[in-house]
């Protein structure tokens, strides 16, 4: 719930202004009446003598309109600026002691005539407010979900260190548990290293540095790079790309994208099923297909794929950590390319990059 901190509602400025102007006009025309009245009539009462209290008495007449003046300024300097600027630095302390459902409301409605530079600057102070409070949520969210997700592993890796201690333990049990350890320590440092890759992703500390390159012998290096792997776990992998296909981005960033979804490829696709990398070009740009016959997803786990942390409910999902496709989509992204999922469960998924071409290609 919003904090609002400026309930008053204040008379538009265009009508102030009108006020004021009129207020002074008959300010001015009194204090000239009452100064001719002075002038005029004073003189017939005072001796010859005390004539010289006239200029005194105009004098006093004068400044005590002068003091007034000041005080009707002084007051509409305050209602316009100081007024305004003493609810923005008690926003702003809200906010520098971590409070970000602070409001301040603008004076005007957006739109109309009497909206001014003091209304926008308490609009742009909300969306900033708004914005810092969802930043500090999402940072909460990532520091449960990465907690969340080293307790896992270490867990695994505390209870197998502790079985290895006993004594009694036969020597196959004891690759097993070496095995596990192994492996929950693997996950541990590809979800640290995933964490560190995406937080430069986003941060764009990791700048692109766009060049026109050969995207299909990168494709041919990345499936030939992960081709035991699929060997291994008795997969085909079909690699159907051009001789040749030049693209305009920048070949790190790229790469992450077709390790993460050949990756994924790899995991979810069972023994004996089949992967097919495809590459295609046109005027306009380069489009890669990763296509498998794996488990696939619902359309409601498809829905989430970008979402960071999210796991299906699939057989594999405790071996991911949820950042790989986060990865992807901000790699293309920053490439300026698009993305797309189809998938459907049992029967597959294919994810389909398109990169921009390289200008004459």
């Amino acid at each position: 719930m919003s904090k609002r901190l400026s309930g008053s509602n204040k008379p538009a400025l265009g009508k102030m202004s009108v006020r004021v102007v009129l207020w002074s006009f008959l300010v001015f025309v009194l204090a000239a009446a009452g100064q001719t009245s002075l002038i005029v009539w004073l003189p017939r009462w005072l001796p010859e003598a005390n004539r010289w209290y006239l200029a005194v008495v105009i004098l006093i007449y004068w400044l005590l309109l002068a003091i007034a003046f000041a005080a009707l300024i002084g007051r509409q300097i305050n209602n316009r600026l100081e007024q305004p600027m003493r609810e923005l630095g008690e926003a702003a302390g809200h906010v520098a002691q971590g409070d970000f459902s602070v409001y301040v409301a603008p004076r005007h409605v957006e739109g109309t005539r009497q909206w001014n530079s003091t209304d926008q600057m308490f609009a742009d102070f909300n969306t900033m407010v708004a914005e810092l409070g969802s930043i500090e949520t999402m940072k909460n969210d990532f520091v449960s979900n990465v907690s969340h997700e080293i307790k896992n592993p270490l867990a695994i890796i505390t209870t197998h260190a502790k079985a290895l201690e006993r004594d009694a333990i036969s020597d196959d049990r004891r690759k097993a548990y070496a095995h596990t350890i192994v492996d929950a320590s693997m996950r541990l440092n590809t979800l640290v290293t995933n964490t560190l890759k995406l937080n430069k992703l986003e941060s764009q500390s990791i700048v692109a540095e766009a060049a026109d390159y050969d995207v299909a012998s990168q494709l041919t290096d990345a499936a030939l790079a992960l081709y035991d792997l699929f060997a291994i776990k008795g997969i085909a992998l079909e690699l159907d790309v051009e001789d040749h296909a030049t693209v305009h981005a920048d070949p790190g960033i790229v790469s992450l994208i077709w390790s993460n979804v050949l990756g994924n490829a790899l995991k979810y696709t069972e023994p004996g099923g089949h992967v097919k990398l495809r590459q295609t070009s046109t005027s306009s740009g380069i489009t890669v297909e990763i296509i498998d016959d794996g488990c696939g997803m619902s359309e409601t786990e498809a829905a989430h794929i970008f979402d960071k942390f999210y796991q299906g409910a699939t057989a594999h999902a405790a071996e991911g950590n949820g950042l790989g496709m986060v990865m992807v989509k901000r790699a293309v992204d920053l490439s300026h390319g698009t993305i797309t999922v189809r998938s459907s469960q049992g029967s597959g998924t294919t994810v389909t990059i398109t990169l921009p071409a390289a200008a004459g290609f």
